[in-house]
């Protein structure tokens, strides 16, 4: 492993993504930086034009510099693809080049395909320059736009699988979030295998928070409930539609069962809410900010990850959960074993029942539910933000030194 060799370095950080929204994507752009930051390394990160700042008691010198607002109409924060997205990322790759040449960073570290091909044209212009490129990918570009629905044609399919493998071999060394996603990547790499680059938790998000009673009142939960709470984005590839399916099922077979859904946008499950369950037993909270996150995971009983699409992503919101020591529920997936072990409640089949049984077995059992929350809150000290920014401090060295 690579020495520290004390020189602080500059990071032009492409992020072709409305930073900072509250999702896993942004999570992972905005704790990687935060963390590099925190070994004195100097960070600007190059994104759309909306997007919210960071909140002042962060007290981070990150420089954010966005594109201008031509496509001034475009407000949309949620995951997903759009076709407006070509002209936003034709203004990025102008103004990514703009700062790499002006402020002349060390690394480009470039989030995202979209963002790897936009660093990889712009090294490619500034040739002479001999930028190092770092690519970090978050899952599978192609099954992400098929999971939005976003691809129904096969022949559109092919071309984007086709993409995607010429985009996974870019960058001067690469990352990946998830171990699916990693061996995916490498299958088509030819030099300069990706590693592994795990989401992480910081644990200190959870220190000097108000009392679990407090926050219950706050948001009108009774007490004596065990709250299950789902955090994300509310849209079909997470699984929220299945996670809907599976309340009425749980709330007719325990009395003191309680969810909350905490996410965005709410269009996508406005049909469910009108039902009578969702008025009484669950609790919305929309928008979620990530930095009020910890409040709600902890006046938690138990979290739950219903994703089942392969997107070759990582679980963000699993490490949360684990952080806030909550028992969690999920299926069983190769990351979700990575992350959990024996200690995941694994539903078997991909159906609300499966599912529901899931949930059920830790609402009737306390002393299971303490079980799992002590060993997950232990485990989550391995996944911390600080090792995947020393991981990333030895690529950079690494790739200067050559």
């Amino acid at each position: 492993m690579p020495e520290d060799n004390g020189k602080k370095l500059k990071v032009l950080v492409v992020a072709p993504t409305p930073f900072f929204s509250d999702r896993g994507t942004h999570i992972r752009i905005l704790e990687e930086a935060l963390a590099l930051q925190k070994r004195g390394h100097f960070i600007t990160i190059v994104t759309y034009h909306i997007g919210a700042p960071l909140p002042k008691n962060l007290e981070t010198k990150i420089d954010i510099r966005r594109i201008r607002r031509l496509l001034f109409w475009y407000k949309k924060l949620e995951a997903g693809p759009d076709w407006q997205k070509i002209f936003l990322d034709l203004m990025l790759i102008r103004k990514t080049f703009y700062l790499a040449r002006t402020w002349k960073p060390d690394i480009i570290h470039c989030h995202l395909h979209e963002g790897v091909l936009i660093g990889w044209i712009v090294k490619r212009a500034l040739f002479w320059r001999r930028l190092k490129l770092v690519a970090d990918f978050h899952g599978s570009l192609t099954a992400e736009m098929v999971s939005h629905s976003y691809l129904r044609s096969t022949l559109a399919q092919k071309f984007f699988k086709l993409l995607e493998r010429m985009i996974n071999r870019l960058g001067d060394a690469a990352t990946a979030s998830s171990w699916d996603n990693t061996l995916n990547i490498n299958s088509v790499r030819t030099k300069n295998a990706a590693q592994l680059l795990l989401d992480g938790t910081r644990l200190s998000m959870f220190d000097g928070l108000p009392d679990i009673s407090e926050i219950r009142r706050a948001y009108h939960i009774p007490e004596n409930r065990v709250v299950i709470t789902y955090t994300g984005s509310l849209i079909p590839n997470k699984g929220i539609g299945l996670l809907l399916d599976v309340i009425p099922l749980v709330c007719e077979k325990y009395r003191e069962a309680h969810f909350v859904i905490a996410g965005f946008p709410l269009d996508q499950i406005a049909g469910y809410v009108q039902q009578n369950v969702f008025k009484t037993r669950v609790t919305i909270i929309s928008p979620l900010s990530y930095f009020v996150l910890p409040q709600i995971l902890k006046m938690s009983d138990v979290g739950v990850d219903p994703k089942q699409v392969s997107t070759r992503q990582a679980s963000g919101k699993m490490l949360q959960y684990m952080g806030a020591g909550l028992p969690v529920v999920c299926f069983d997936t190769l990351n979700n074993r990575e992350y959990l072990s024996a200690l995941g409640m694994y539903a078997q089949e991909a159906t609300p029942r499966s599912l529901a049984e899931a949930i059920g077995k830790l609402i009737d059992s306390p002393a299971l539910r303490e079980k799992h929350s002590t060993a997950n809150r232990l485990k989550a000290e391995m996944f911390s933000w600080e090792k995947s920014a020393q991981k990333l401090e030895d690529i950079y060295y690494s790739l200067l030194s050559l």
